[in-house]
């Protein structure tokens, strides 16, 4: 297998650069300003073919076996020039559309999927909880089989895609029971139950007001007695944890593909400040304590890509899961990290214009932090990491 990208990805890319750079260069600074989430956006991505390119023709998507990579270079140029459009493509893929694509009956794929793909509609996926987030295990939502329906109860954070004018539904986690473990102690079943939007009981809370991501849909969510049919069980009973574990495996990657779009971002904009602004006569790119840190953005910018590229290709190549998860985790932490470092050492370029909103440096700052948040924070991708290595790390 080869981890360099194919003619066909380049030119991909190019046709989504040019995308980006006309439907939400020119909005993403407004956008951000007003808190504003551009549902055309998610239509005109959709009509892209952007949302369906790991689904297969019949519901829309680009083939059978879908191409990981390609939507990894989607995002990186989506988030090259927008953070917030990037998680929103990321989300409404990895988040919405993967778990119903991978768990789902022939009957909920039918029902959902061709829309999603479309991007006529939007899906969330309900894990994260006020006293569940790394330890996804310990969720309290609940949700109790009553005849032939489920009845929900419980809450949930930082949900992306999940309150907007074009959310279609939800997939949250919830507790079914328990389960006698192998060494006969009780855990809790947990398992995947899809919550349409507009059921009754089953609110989206108002938007957060966050740090970063002004142009991303992101809600607390709240269930009261939300009654669904037991058709709308995702996949096994009892196999939720395994299902958002492979989900999270998966939308690493695709976070570190945006963590490299906003490395390039960070490493386009030092670039043309350093060749334009002069000091004592001089442009200060010419001067090595400029020059040597924008010299670092291209090192982080290369072993980003390349860890990143190296995971999807190993998704797309259908290589042995453990080896995938490792890889995963390894781009996640450093491309994220990076990503990071680099917004620090961009605005440290542009100097006070780099703490201005007028420059888009500043949202590229405040967009990164939550990249080593999200998906698994990096404390969590150590543990992953150092576990992969054989070490009994808690």
């Amino acid at each position: 297998m080869s981890f360099e990208l194919s003619r066909e990805h380049e030119e991909f890319r190019r046709s989504v650069r040019e995308f980006a750079q006309a439907e939400i260069a020119p909005h993403a600074a407004q956008w951000d300003k007003d808190h504003h989430f551009p549902t055309d956006v998610v239509h005109k991505m959709g009509a892209l073919g952007l949302l369906g390119l790991t689904a297969p023709e019949k519901f829309g998507g680009a083939g059978e076996d879908g191409d990981f990579t390609s939507l990894c270079v989607a995002i990186e140029e989506i988030g090259r020039v927008d953070q917030s459009m990037g998680i929103t493509l990321e989300a409404a893929v990895g988040l919405g559309i993967n778990p119903i694509l991978t768990f789902g009956t022939d009957e909920q794929k039918a029902a959902w999927l061709p829309d999603l793909v479309a991007g006529r509609t939007l899906a969330g996926f309900g894990l994260t909880e006020p006293g569940a987030g790394s330890d996804a295990g310990a969720t309290r939502t609940k949700a109790e089989l009553d005849g032939d329906e489920w009845v929900v109860n419980g809450a949930k954070q930082f949900i992306t895609n999940s309150g907007s004018d074009i959310t279609s539904v939800v997939t949250v986690t919830a507790r079914t029971g328990t389960r006698e473990g192998a060494d006969g102690t009780s855990r809790a079943e947990i398992s995947t139950i899809i919550v349409p939007s507009g059921t009754p009981g089953f609110t989206a809370e108002p938007a957060y007001d966050k740090l970063g991501w002004h142009a991303s849909d992101t809600h607390p969510l709240t269930f009261e007695d939300v009654r669904v049919p037991a058709s709308n069980l995702l996949g096994d009973r009892g196999r939720g944890f395994a299902q958002f574990l492979a989900t999270l495996d998966d939308g690493r990657v695709a976070i570190a593909a945006l963590a490299v779009g906003c490395i390039q971002a960070c490493l386009d904009m030092s670039l043309d400040y350093a060749g334009e602004r002069t000091t004592f006569g001089v442009p200060i790119g010419s001067k090595q304590g400029v020059a040597f840190q924008i010299a670092d953005l291209q090192v982080m910018l290369e072993a980003s890509r390349a860890l990143t590229y190296k995971a999807a290709a190993m998704k797309d190549a259908g290589r042995p899961m453990k080896e995938f998860k490792q890889a995963a985790a390894v781009a996640k932490l450093y491309a994220t990290e990076s990503a990071v470092t680099a917004t620090r050492i961009a605005t440290q370029v542009f100097g006070g214009y780099g703490f201005m909103e007028e420059y888009p440096v500043t949202r590229f700052y405040r967009d990164a932090k939550v990249l080593e948040i999200g998906e698994g924070t990096s404390e969590v991708q150590r543990m992953l990491i150092a576990r992969g290595l054989g070490l009994p790390v808690e």
